[in-house]
């Protein structure tokens, strides 16, 4: 009867599932670039009108 091995097999030692996501919107955040300025909107005069 051949014996087989009981003991609890152990995790693959590496990052854990956090540390990945963590690191991979840590990297999106560093190589979006930077959004440009967004140009000033035209300033529309506003004509007064006369009390009556």
């Amino acid at each position: 009867m051949p014996t087989t091995d009981r003991t609890p097999q152990r995790p693959p030692a590496g990052p854990s599932m956090r540390d990945l996501l963590a690191s991979c919107a840590a990297a999106a955040a560093i190589s979006t670039p930077p959004r440009a300025p967004e140009p000033p909107a035209p300033r529309q005069r506003v004509e007064h009108r006369e009390a009556a």
